[in-house]
């Protein structure tokens, strides 16, 4: 690979082709905050449909916030947010057609949906210390990445 004086990696030869990525992550919560979630008595509000929207800014996001990815097309992005006993799941999926992958937007994408969900309920996850002994965010990775020749 050629490297420009930035270091950003040239994509300029490659041709565009569709790109998909998922990543997926999750936040170890309190049973009692997963029952605040499903019965809607979080204060700051809809934590499920925040946590989406907030993937879906952080995706467009992406080149901002690492230096080195590059801007691509987003032609679409799929969240994916599910309750368990003590956790909460989210999946992102990010599609482009470009010339370089969307791993790291789908990492980030569900990465900051994790931390809306922390930010949204850290109320009711601190103990009488102000810490949170509880809550962990986990096991953040890409579960596939599709190149379409």
């Amino acid at each position: 690979m050629i490297r420009d004086n930035n270091g950003m990696v040239d994509i300029t030869d490659k041709p565009p082709v569709r790109r998909t990525a998922t990543a997926s992550g999750l936040i170890k919560l309190r049973r009692s905050t997963i029952e605040a979630i499903v019965s809607g008595r979080v204060s700051k509000g809809d934590v499920l449909t925040t946590a989406r929207i907030s993937a879906i800014n952080a995706v467009k996001e992406t080149p901002r916030l690492i230096p080195m990815c590059h801007n691509i097309p987003i032609t679409g992005v799929d969240t994916e947010v599910s309750l368990e006993d003590s956790a909460v799941r989210v999946k992102v999926k990010v599609t482009s057609v470009g010339r370089t992958g969307v791993e790291m937007e789908a990492l980030t994408g569900a990465s900051v949906a994790l931390l809306t969900i922390w930010d949204m309920v850290k109320s009711l996850e601190k103990d009488e210390h102000g810490c949170y002994p509880d809550t962990s965010i986990e096991y953040i990775r890409v579960e596939e990445k599709v190149k379409d020749l």
